[in-house]
């Protein structure tokens, strides 16, 4: 016996079956209350997980860099999702309280991971190595 879709009336639909994997990022890694809000992200083609700092002089985020002088070398919040402002500013949720899994992190090499570690606890950011989700590198 063989199965057939028939189009009936107006009706041009074919049953089908499909199926979505889920695959979590893990960045989120504990139950401490996560807190939000929309930043405006200066410049960069960024990635959720991405460590911010803000410029002192235009209140805008950027990748924190251990080495810059405007204020963003002081890390102060984690992107929530991908952004884009290759062209120009755009607004971006960031993440300000929360423990993360620092293998989800993307940070600039200037940073060590204890020194981002030890740099987030002001903001009440913590970093957690979740075993679940090992470095895939």
């Amino acid at each position: 016996m063989t199965l057939s879709a028939v189009n009936i009336g107006d009706n041009l639909q074919v049953p089908g079956v499909s199926a979505d994997i889920y695959n979590p990022d893990q960045l989120i890694a504990g139950n401490l209350k996560i807190v939000s809000d929309t930043v405006t992200l200066a410049a960069g083609t960024l990635i959720r997980g991405t460590v911010l700092g803000q410029v002192a002089a235009t209140g805008n985020y950027v990748v924190s860099v251990k080495t810059a002088n405007d204020g963003s070398q002081v890390p102060t919040a984690i992107l929530a999702d991908g952004a884009d402002a290759s062209l120009g500013p755009v607004s971006a949720g960031v993440y300000l309280t929360g423990e993360f899994n620092s293998n989800a992190l993307t940070f600039d090499p200037s940073w060590t991971l204890a020194a981002l570690k030890a740099a987030f606890r002001s903001s009440t950011i913590f970093l957690k190595n979740a075993v679940s989700a090992a470095d895939p590198s």
